[in-house]
This record gives C-alpha cells, structure tokens and sequence, in this order.
C-alpha cells in the first residue's frame, strides 16, 4: 500500500461534523507515523499491508478516543453559547420572578395569617427550586436548553404542544397583571403630582391610553431586543425599584395609624384617630380593636386565591432556559446557583412586604395592596414615589416576560427558520396588543391571579418538570423505581391535586357571591 493510501484513511471526510478538530489532530500524527514506516520499511508488501491496517485501527482508535473525551468536557447543547455574567443572570431571573404578584401578598396573608402564609411561602419556594433543578437534569441529558424541545423529546408534537400553550398562557396573564397596575396606577400618580381631585376626563388621565402609549414607547422596543441578556441591567434597575417599595412598605407600618381613617373621611370630619368606639359605646384603644389585631391562623372563602397567588408570584421557570442559554460558561451547577439565589432573594422580599403589609392594615388589606395606602392620601409624597417605582419596575419586567412566549411561537410555528427581523418585530407587536386588549377589558387583578395560577402555573412548576424528568433521564442511569423517578412522580401529582383543588375552590367561590372577584374590589 502507498503512503497516500495509508493517509486517506485517518484523514477522509467521513467524519461528523463537530469531529474536524480531532480529524486534524490524527492527520498530523498519520503523517509523522507514516514517515517513521517508509523510513524503516524492511518487510515485503504483505508485511506493508498487515502494518498499514494496524496503523489505521490505531489511528481511529485514536480518534474515537479523543472525540469521546472532548464529548465528556463540553455537552454538544442546540443552541449558541451565552456571553450573559452570573450577575446579569440572577438580575434577569430575579425580575422575572418579581412582579406584580407581591402586591396580593398581603391580603393572601391577611386571609391565610402569618404562620400558614410562611409554610405555604417556604414550601412553594422549595418545590419551584426543585422543579428547576428537574428542568436543568433534562436539559443537561439530552442537550437541549428550550422547554417547548424538553416536551418534545419526552413526548413528541403533543408535549411541544403542551409546553408552548402553558409558557404563552401563563406570560400573557404576568404580562396582563403588569400592565394592569399600569393602567390602573399611573392615572392616580398623574393625578397626585398634578393635584387634581375632582378629574373631568382628561385623556392623560384614562389608563387605556396610557397602558398604550407605554406599551409602544417603553415596552416595544425592549421588546424587540434580540438576545435576553441585553435586558440584565433594566431588570437590576427594576428590583432596585422594588426595593424601594419594600422599605417604604416598612416604614409606613410605624406611621399608619389603626384603623386608619379615609382620606376624603379625615378631610371633611377631621375625625381623632386615636380612640374608637365600639357598637356599645366602650372607647377602646387600637390595640383593644379586633381588626388591628393580626392572625396567626386564619381560613375563610378567600383563602382558596393565596395557593394560587403564592404559586403565580415564584413562576420563573419559562424564563430558566432561555437564561440559561444565554449564561456565559453554562453548566448545570451554576445555573442552578443563578436560581437559588434569585428564590432566596425573592422569598425575603416577599415576606417582608406581605408581613408589614399586613400589619399595617390587617384585615383592611386590599387585594392591591398600593391601592390601601391611597385610600389614606393619594398626595402623600412617600407613596407617589412608591407608586412611580413599583410602575417602574413592571413595566421593565414585561419585556423579560415577552421573551419566553415569543421563542415559544417561535418553537411552535418557525422552528426551523432562522433569525428573521420581520417575523421578530410581528410576534411582539401582535403579543402587546392582544395583552392591551385584555388588560383593557380585565375585570380586577385579583381574578388574573386566581385563574392564571391555578392552571398553567401548576404545569410548569411541577407537572411538566416531573414528566419530562422522567421521560428524558434514561433507565440505565436511573430506573424508573429509583427514589428520584418517584420523587418526580409524587411531585407530578402533587401539581394535579394543587391544580384540582385550586379550580374548584375558585368555582365554588365564585358561584356562591361571595369572592372579591366578582365583587370588583
């Protein structure tokens, strides 16, 4: 055999793509080794031959070697490499799980009482890191960093399906909840800043224009940036704007009186609030006053909203992949680190707003909690800042939020076209107007909440994880009796129960008169 013969084997294009580094490797080692035989041939052409075979084995040999190798270091993911910063990471993720929902924490308190709202609160946070960590295990076996591709791997077109619908039918309830305290919001900040009290129609004062106009200037064009992690440092803005919220709500537990007096009530009777008088004529202080008493424990019919409210502000989890996928030196560890820190952070937050929300008003709580404080004075310079910061930051969150449903129509309909600013710019532009059409026709928040988080919240939080974990992860590394496979199927029907139970305590509600819901507050 000729040493060009010899060569065209370790050096063909017969390998796959991804291979030709290691295919390069072996061409250089073929020919040092082939010289090395040319220059010390003794032996017939028979002898030639049998040396060329085993060169070639061991030059293949060789190569399969180092391919598996390098398979072993670097997963082979789907998707292009992140260049997103483990800070800008947690920023997004915490954004995306920060929103609107803190503000009906303290009237889930209020009908849960403070010891059943932190076991409920402790044990949704756990179960949401766990759901990711059963995300991040699929993702990591079979390569792939899209939820819509998990559910298509475990299930085919049906679970692509089912993932798609629960990513878009739950970011398009956040995204109506966001825009919702806008509309709802921004006409009382307008009207505070400018001192109007007796408004007569002016149309920077309607909310409908106004949720508009904001979805067109602020909201589109960040909406329309290509990549997630352009966004990291809105969203850092936005929790810093959270935070501020947070330590005003705190502030104003000491200054609040209890019960606290109506702004227009105070105005006009310039009543004491100091001393109440129950029905007998007793004065009483208002520690003596029941409703300024706070509950440890607490059911009544609105209890059935708090799973709901409590499962809709910690759903992130259409938002964990693409964040992922965009992490500069992804692994499975880091972005589970990314998770737990933006969990634990939002848990804090969320308790601390809910208890001095609570404590504050006690059973007086709105479902909107920033709608209780300017019901005591809508000119209060404190709270007109609170109001600005808190439209600030979910206005900034809905473009974090948009991106998951985009990429889910996206996986859908376009899967195997390619980047395309037209369609891009389309998907976005008709997402805002339906989301406007709805918030302009929503009935109150409390009713986003209720629904959206007793349906597709419990899909994606537990359902889809725990199917898909057990689908994808094979049965050689883990057997479908393995203690982690029952986990996963324990915590599927557990998101079954939640959701069953959930729907039909809402219905019930509903139906007999008595929710807030329907009640319009």
């Amino acid at each position: 055999m000729e040493p060009a013969e010899m060569n065209a084997i370790p050096n063909g294009k017969g390998y796959e793509a991804g291979e030709e580094t290691t295919a390069t490797a072996m061409k250089s080692q073929s020919e040092d080794a082939t010289q090395d035989l040319v220059s010390n041939s003794t032996e017939n052409a028979s002898t030639e031959r049998t040396a060329g075979s085993v060169e070639a084995n061991l030059v293949e040999s060789l190569a399969e070697f180092l391919s598996n190798v390098d398979d072993k270091k670097t997963p082979h993911f789907t998707d292009f490499e992140g260049k997103t910063s483990f800070g800008m990471s947690v920023f997004n993720l915490g954004n995306a799980i920060m929103g609107s929902g803190i503000l009906g924490l303290a009237y889930a308190m209020a009908n849960t009482g403070i010891v059943l709202f932190v076991i409920l609160l402790t044990a949704v946070a756990g179960l949401s890191s766990y759901s990711i960590h059963l995300l991040l295990k699929s993702s990591g076996v079979v390569g792939i960093r899209a939820y819509e591709q998990l559910g298509f791997r475990a299930f085919g077109t049906p679970g692509k399906m089912a993932a798609g619908i629960a990513i878009t039918l739950q970011n398009i309830g956040a995204m109506s909840s966001y825009l919702y305290i806008v509309k709802y919001e921004f006409p009382l900040v307008i009207q505070a800043f400018l001192r109007t009290d007796n408004p007569s129609g002016e149309w920077y004062l309607n909310g409908n224009y106004l949720v508009i106009i904001i979805s067109c200037s602020v909201i589109l064009p960040l909406a329309l940036m290509k990549q997630l992690g352009y966004l990291g440092y809105t969203s850092g803005f936005s929790l810093s704007c959270m935070v501020f919220f947070l330590i005003a709500v705190i502030y104003k537990k000491f200054h609040v009186p209890c019960p606290f007096v109506e702004f227009a009530h105070n105005r006009t009777m310039g009543f004491n609030t100091s001393v109440a008088a129950d029905p007998g004529g007793v004065q009483m202080t208002p520690e003596d006053d029941p409703a300024c008493t706070p509950r440890l424990f607490n059911l009544n019919s609105q209890t059935a909203y708090t799973v709901p409210i409590l499962a809709f502000a910690f759903v992130c989890h259409p938002e964990v992949l693409p964040i992922y996928t965009e992490l500069r030196n992804p692994t499975k560890t880091k972005m589970q680190h990314v998770s737990n820190i933006s969990i634990c952070v939002m848990y804090v937050m969320y308790f601390l707003a809910a208890l001095f929300g609570y404590l504050t008003f006690n059973d007086n709580v709105e479902a909107e909690l920033l709608h209780t404080y300017s019901r005591i004075d809508p000119y209060d310079n404190l709270i007109l800042c609170v109001r600005l910061a808190v439209l600030t930051a979910v206005t900034l969150t809905v473009p974090i939020v948009l991106f998951p449903v985009r990429r889910a129509i996206q996986q859908l309909f376009f899967q195997n076209k390619t980047f395309w600013w037209p369609r891009h710019i389309a998907i976005a532009v008709s997402l805002l107007s339906l989301i406007n059409l709805l918030v302009i026709f929503a009935p109150n928040i409390l009713g986003i909440f209720g629904i959206i988080g007793a349906t597709s919240a419990p899909c994606l939080i537990f359902i889809f994880p725990a199917v898909f974990y057990i689908r994808i992860v094979p049965e050689e590394e883990e057997p479908m009796r393995s203690v982690p496979k029952i986990l996963a199927a324990c915590f599927a029907l557990l998101g079954v129960l939640f959701m069953t139970m959930s729907l039909g305590f809402i219905i019930i509600d509903w139906t007999s008169g008595n929710s807030k819901g329907n009640s319009g507050h």
